[in-house]
């Protein structure tokens, strides 16, 4: 399957949520679905050094880097070693409202700079022989997205950028937080839809708002090339992920049973608690796995209060899943 069929259902890059730790949680419940990393910042790699920031295991492929950066040097520098690391897909950040991103001129400060998009976009996907792609949003501040979004795809596109992921909102860069600017600009999800039937070659994916496969499948059936999921998928893997591969991609689901995922990621546990690490850097992950479900609270609880206690292993995780099913007595 060729990375823009995976790129039907994705999972946002979540900064300290998607981490190589979640990506593996999320690779056992689909095997087809797009996973993307946290975003990691050009210069990081580049003149920091961080190389240690790519490293994912080979289970999670299909898996994208994202990229933040302004630099077409630099990122060129960065996608180079993303691709060296194993990576499918170098995705650029120009969505992330963040003070911190915007004061290194990273994310969706870059809206109001097609040209340099486009210019680093061009050096990026020079250096790679794999897809360079670009999540955006619709705009910022009191630009017009109708008139802004469509200028933004044609000057990018043009530099050899084909796939877009657009997050329907506005962001605005002074007065919201990254939390707010999630939450309060509006959804246009309409736009969207006017972009694709504006550029039909080009590959669209839609983000933002979006909580069940339901809607993700009515997207893909009105014309959208592809849907990413980002907080649902992470609060409720099991309910957006277990079903991906059988109702997005027409495939088989790789387990039945958020249980059967818990078990699966005890060897992971173990090879990670052998080379120094910690259970709650994996477990706060699979916190999600049973929302909804008899037992949810006393699993997140066993959870939450043991894993970060030292010696904490993979018998606290098979004791909280004790907690799964039993209904709490009433008061």
């Amino acid at each position: 399957m060729k990375i823009n069929q995976h790129a039907k259902l994705s999972v946002a890059p979540m900064m300290d949520w998607t981490d190589r730790h979640c990506r593996y949680l999320h690779r056992l419940l689909t095997r087809q679905t797009l996973l993307y990393t946290e975003m990691v910042t050009a210069p990081a790699l580049v003149r920091g050094g961080a190389v240690h920031l790519l490293e994912f295991s080979e289970a999670e492929h299909p898996v994208a880097l994202q990229l933040g950066g302004s630099d077409p040097e630099e990122l060129a520098q960065a996608a180079r070693l993303g691709f060296e690391a194993g990576y499918d897909e170098i995705n650029l950040n120009v969505g992330c409202p963040s003070d911190r991103v915007q004061s290194g001129t990273f994310g969706a400060v870059l809206m109001k700079e097609p040209g340099l998009v486009a210019d680093c976009c061009a050096a990026m996907a020079e250096a790679v022989p794999i897809e360079v792609t670009v999540k955006c949003r619709i705009g910022v501040d009191d630009q017009t997205p109708e008139e802004v979004l469509p200028e933004f795809l044609a000057k990018v596109s043009a530099a050899g950028i084909d796939r877009f992921i657009i997050h329907a909102r506005k962001a605005w860069l002074q007065g919201l937080s990254p939390k707010e600017n999630r939450e309060i600009p509006p959804l246009d999800y309409a736009l969207v839809h006017q972009m694709k039937a504006l550029f039909p070659g080009l590959h669209l994916s839609v983000n933002g708002g979006i909580d069940s496969l339901e809607q993700a499948a009515d997207f893909l059936d009105r014309g959208l090339d592809g849907v990413m999921i980002g907080r649902a998928a992470y609060h409720q893997p099991a309910d957006l992920l277990l079903e991906a591969d059988a109702r997005i991609f027409g495939g088989t689901s790789p387990l039945t049973a958020p249980e059967e995922a818990v078990h699966a990621m005890l060897p992971y546990i173990e090879a990670h608690l052998a080379s120094g690490g910690r259970l709650h850097q994996i477990s706060r992950h699979m916190l999600g796995l049973f929302a909804g479900r008899p037992g949810a609270r006393g699993w997140r609880r066993v959870l939450s209060e043991g894993a970060t206690k030292p010696g904490a292993g993979p018998e606290l995780v098979l004791s909280a899943l004790d907690q799964v099913g039993q209904v709490p007595a009433s008061a």
